[in-house]
């Protein structure tokens, strides 16, 4: 079977220590078990195959895309099968791994400012297709983005707690991931409660962002989100550190953040069960300052 027929269907795995409530159960969704290592290959694979239907792009082509990384590293591997070129754009205080594993599956990578963060990476992307005729996708307003969730993500999870699942909770980045599990968990069971994690002014938690409003992606709606809890870096931190500690779990600081909001939710329920998104692995991270 072709590697991309592996993406979805990632375990679900249940809690064993982070929590103490006899009836509220929390449940991990271990997305870094994707080919690519993160729940960014769902959305690139949907967006280049849907591009590919339309005709927006052929074999040859050429695909350009800002990325804060992990979409970066999916587009790569799922340009490359389809035989599609591309150009990723991304800040260049981008750790190391993520930079050589696009350049391992044939991605060039263009690297901007630190400073000007994903924004400015999002500026010199469309710069290059206005120059060079590339092909944008855009994941911050191509509806694609958010229906690869719509169309897997969701209904894994559905399946998986047997309809069960109460509340739902996941970091924001360019708002797929939220805004696609919202849209198909809300259609069978408009109870269910959508949280998303943001972080607090000052802290920088990759791949959670707050937008600031010339930035804010299209493809989020805001009524399809019950609350927004904002996370610290230290607390994303800390739980990264405790996830990779107490549940075996090693993943990136999105992932951190994602429970430690899961945990502020539980500490306010007497009964649920809960799933956050664990957005990726963290040997991707290793050669940062996260597991030190």
């Amino acid at each position: 079977m072709s590697v991309l027929k592996q993406i979805g269907n990632t375990p679900l795995v249940e809690s064993t220590n982070l929590v103490s409530k006899p009836n509220v159960k929390l449940f991990l969704k271990l997305e870094g078990n994707n080919p690519g290592g993160s729940v960014k290959d769902r959305p690139a694979y949907n967006m280049i195959a849907e591009a590919v239907k339309r005709g927006d792009i052929k074999k040859g082509g050429h695909i350009v895309e800002a990325t804060s990384g992990n979409t970066g590293i999916a587009l790569a591997y799922v340009a490359s099968l389809f035989g599609i070129n591309i150009s990723l754009v991304m800040p260049e205080n981008a750790t190391i791994e993520r930079v050589k594993t696009m350049r391992a599956y044939g991605a060039e990578v263009v690297l901007t400012s630190a400073d000007k963060g994903i924004e400015g990476a999002r500026d010199v992307a469309f710069n290059m297709r206005d120059q060079k005729g590339y092909l944008l996708l855009n994941q911050f307003e191509n509806n694609d983005n958010w229906k690869a969730h719509y169309k897997t993500t969701g209904p894994e999870i559905w399946r998986d707690t047997n309809g069960t699942i109460t509340h739902f909770v996941s970091a924001m980045g360019t708002t797929g991931t939220i805004m696609g599990n919202s849209t198909y968990l809300k259609e069978k069971n408009s109870n269910i409660q959508i949280i998303g994690a943001q972080p607090m002014d000052g802290s920088r938690i990759p791949g959670i962002r707050k937008w600031s409003p010339d930035y804010v992606p299209s493809i989020f709606d805001a009524s399809k989100v019950d609350q927004i809890v904002e996370v610290s870096q230290d607390e994303a931190i800390a739980m990264t550190r405790r996830l990779a500690k107490e549940e075996g779990i090693l993943a990136g600081m999105s992932s951190g953040g994602s429970v430690a909001t899961a945990l502020k939710l539980i500490e306010t329920l007497d009964e649920g069960v809960v799933v956050a998104i664990i957005c990726d692995r963290g040997d991707r991270y290793l050669s940062s300052s996260l597991f030190e």
